[in-house]
């Protein structure tokens, strides 16, 4: 691992516009670094409410080397623990999802209240005060139905901002009453940054993603103006036309749409409604709902797809009919897990209303894919001819955010008050 004054360097001198060095994408210690400086000092997707639609519901998830135990209450509000039993250590709960009373380890059948407090211990002796040994609980944050986790003892308080900005947006489609229709985990071989940079463009997409590039216009996600033909500079146009006329409309029934953008805050995200192609209803290949059961009030289909980027882990595809969710943790150096989950109205029934395969075939295909755009990534620099490279401002700005987040963030942690964003 390269020494902290050589990483801070490597921060330093960090050239904009451009691929991180090497070293960001293959070295282990700058894994842990991530972590350590991002992972746990910021927020992070951790599930979608649906996901723990009762009291009891628990899920788990792995950040790093450590497990966090989040848990629906009698109240309905999710809380978040470290998965860890205060007697000796012992994992508390294996399971992705399950369902629990009290959270009991099984080791010596210690037991914690859904509040984290510890209420029976036997064998402590009268000496023992329960209430110094509850759980670790971990920082929670539900925006309108997608949870977000904070393991920092002081987590930064711009989510704030990001809630004020989004709910508006994502309330409409009105995740408390959904239900998980499909859930898949993907392993990709590549470092989590090539993750999500590989997310934040669709440069690649006119080549490489056939059945997505059927509900999603490549124009959606910028281009150079200059590089088209008569025919597809009337195409770039005609969309162009099409979201001024649709966010309009939107717009005018209560629906925000127009870009949001503030990837570069600590609190990093991005939002905007972009019109859908063909019947412009669903990420579907015939471009139509997948399921007959619409979110919320919606009365109308065709209301496009709202997208929805935050740093440093996760994106959001919110449709009249559905939702998909999109969850990345690092495993290691050069694995990365992606966790998909599509969710539909509560009362849509499956075979009736909708049809797994219908709704999960495009993003199933899509992250298959890139997937393998992530793995030929890794494998390139990991070479030792590789060199960064430059980004393409018509289709890419979005990954340079992305890095420039990513290097504010490590700037700030090695050596606080020297980011670029602490100086602005």
């Amino acid at each position: 691992m390269p020494s902290p004054e050589e990483i801070s360097a490597l921060v330093r001198n960090r050239r904009p516009g451009h691929t991180l060095e090497a070293t960001f994408y293959t070295d282990p210690g700058i894994l842990d670094l991530d972590i350590e400086a991002i992972f746990h000092r910021h927020w992070i997707f951790a599930a979608a409410g649906p996901e723990l639609p009762e009291p009891g519901d628990c899920v788990t998830l792995e950040v790093g080397a450590a497990s966090v135990l989040l848990l629906r209450g009698e109240d309905m509000a999710v809380r978040g623990f470290r998965n860890v039993c205060r007697h000796r250590g012992a994992r508390l709960v294996e399971a992705r999802s399950t369902t629990v009373g009290n959270v009991v380890c099984r080791y010596h059948g210690w037991s914690y209240s859904e509040d984290g407090e510890l209420i029976h211990a036997e064998h402590m002796g009268e000496d023992f005060d329960r209430s110094c040994h509850g759980l670790i609980p971990v920082h929670v944050r539900d925006i309108a139905g997608l949870v977000f986790i904070c393991l920092a003892g002081e987590p930064p308080e711009d989510i704030d901002g990001m809630a004020a900005a989004m709910e508006p947006y994502l309330l409409p489609h009105d995740l408390a009453n959904c239900k998980v229709a499909h859930q898949s985990e993907l392993v990709e071989e590549g470092n989590w940054k090539l993750t999500l940079e590989n997310n934040r463009e669709c440069y690649h997409c006119e080549t490489n993603h056939p059945q997505l590039t059927v509900p999603l216009s490549e124009f959606g996600f910028g281009f150079s103006p200059d590089e088209l033909d008569e025919r597809r500079s009337d195409e770039a146009a005609a969309y162009m036309a099409a979201i001024e006329e649709r966010h309009a409309h939107w717009q005018s029934c209560g629906l925000p749409s127009s870009e949001v953008n503030r990837l570069r805050e600590v609190t990093g995200f991005r939002a905007m409604r972009l019109p859908l192609m063909g019947a412009g209803e669903s990420h579907t290949l015939d471009t139509k709902v997948a399921s007959k059961k619409l979110l919320g009030r919606f009365r109308e289909a065709a209301l496009g797809g709202l997208s929805f980027w935050t740093q440093p882990n996760s994106w959001h595809h919110f449709m009249s009919d559905h939702v998909v969710t999109f969850s990345v943790l690092p495993l290691g150096p050069d694995k990365t897990l992606v966790r998909t989950t599509w969710l539909v109205h509560k009362d849509a029934i499956e075979g009736q209303d909708y049809k797994t395969d219908h709704l999960t075939t495009v993003w199933t295909m899509t992250n298959q894919e890139d997937a393998d755009l992530v793995r030929l990534g890794q494998l390139g620099v990991s070479d030792p001819a590789y060199r960064p490279g430059p980004y393409s401002p018509f289709t890419e700005p979005m990954v340079e955010a992305f890095a420039a987040w990513y290097i504010d963030r490590l700037g700030e942690f090695l050596e606080p008050g020297s980011s670029a964003m602490a100086a602005e």
